[in-house]
């Protein structure tokens, strides 16, 4: 029964479209939603692709953190995938319009969930990972380790995968003449309590968590600053000021991340909140496609963050995209016997060099053990 009712609902909206001869999106709107689209999705996903490879390749940037940043790119890519790339077509459709048949329906609505879900607990998972290092140094050593990173990392997908699972089961697709939708099964009003779980479990209660941890933290590494300035002249008051101003790095790209989420989504959220109540829905196809555009953002940002914001991002960007990709890619032994091989050419080249300008009295076996001195 609830199902003919929703079916009845879709097909008095579809009606009142036609007589309005609305049932095409405008130029314009073709235009700018592809246009966004494309853009968004290539720079997201070769974006996220790199800090995926970053990370697991290079020992240098393997932390807790930095896995929970691993864990943040693929449910970005699975969003870029699941709700970006299937709407770069959408506007050449009639409205409403699903070309991707039944399975489609239900599979891309589960996986565009559960990327937006695993998203929000890994920022919630790396906020309270930096709070415990910086704010429980002596906790840390014991907790924060990227064991523990990687079973917290496997338990907020599995966690995710499960909350989200019912969405494989409450679409259906509709037929109205030629067109198939692609909808709820049951009515709206039952969806309510859904919707509302996802914005406080997955929206509200993760920015409360991070706006009193990230307080915490920047009230720990302010007086830490203070207190090595206080310090005076000592190599030790030097030392915590310079590790002090490398956790600052690292907190404020990850306060920044956290503030994009926040703003990204507030639309979208908003407008969910305000049709799960209002007995007029609020569907402008504008307002619509500014808050998916935002949406997806939010999935493609973060690399550019890292390479705004952090050092080590910007050299492993910079040496992963340049000429020496190659070497980046070779295993560490081998590296390290190019520099040692590399290193010893350079000195022999400048005792050879030192020698052809001032003569050396010295014989060959006195001569060979200056370089290896010199070395």
């Amino acid at each position: 029964m609830n199902e003919k009712t929703n079916e009845s609902i879709v097909l008095s909206v579809l009606k009142n479209e036609s007589t309005t001869n609305s049932m095409y999106y405008p130029k314009i709107y073709q235009i700018i939603s592809v246009l966004f689209g494309i853009i968004i999705f290539l720079v997201g996903f070769f974006g996220n692709i790199l800090v995926v490879i970053i990370v697991s390749k290079s020992r240098k940037m393997r932390s807790p953190t930095n896995c929970y940043l691993i864990s943040l790119a693929v449910a970005d890519i699975l969003v870029l995938f699941s709700a970006t790339l299937p709407a770069i077509p959408e506007p050449f459709f009639e409205m409403q319009q699903w070309p991707w048949g039944r399975a489609m329906c239900s599979i891309l609505v589960f996986l565009q969930y559960l990327g937006v879900d695993a998203s929000s607990l890994s920022i919630t998972a790396f906020t309270i990972e930096r709070y415990i290092a910086i704010c429980h140094p002596m906790t840390a050593q014991r907790m924060c380790t990227i064991r523990r990173a990687k079973k917290i990392i496997c338990g907020i997908w599995i966690f995710s995968i499960l909350y989200c699972s019912p969405w494989l089961g409450l679409t259906i697709i509709i037929k109205a003449g030629d067109k198939s939708i692609c909808t709820f099964r049951l009515e709206r009003e039952q969806y309510n309590v859904y919707y509302l779980a996802d914005l406080i479990v997955f929206y509200a209660i993760p920015l409360c968590i991070a706006a009193i941890l990230y307080a915490l933290i920047a009230r720990i590494l302010f007086g830490t600053t203070i207190a090595s300035v206080r310090g005076g002249q000592h190599r030790d008051a030097s030392h915590a000021r310079s590790a002090t101003s490398s956790r600052k790095q690292v907190v404020r790209m990850l306060i920044v991340i956290v503030s994009v989420f926040a703003t990204m989504w507030l639309p979208y959220r908003v407008m969910v909140v305000y049709n799960s109540f209002a007995k007029t829905k609020y569907l402008d196809i504008w307002f619509l496609l500014f808050c998916r555009v935002m949406v997806y953002i939010n999935s493609s940002i973060n690399p550019i963050l890292y390479n705004a914001m952090s050092a080590k991002f910007r050299r492993e960007f910079q040496k992963i995209l340049s000429c020496d990709a190659g070497r980046y890619n070779k295993p560490q032994a081998t590296f390290s016997m190019e520099c040692m091989t590399n290193n010893v050419e350079r000195n022999v080249l400048v005792i050879k060099n030192h020698r052809s300008r001032n003569p050396s009295p010295y014989s060959s076996s006195e001569r060979i053990t200056s370089v290896i001195q010199l070395k």
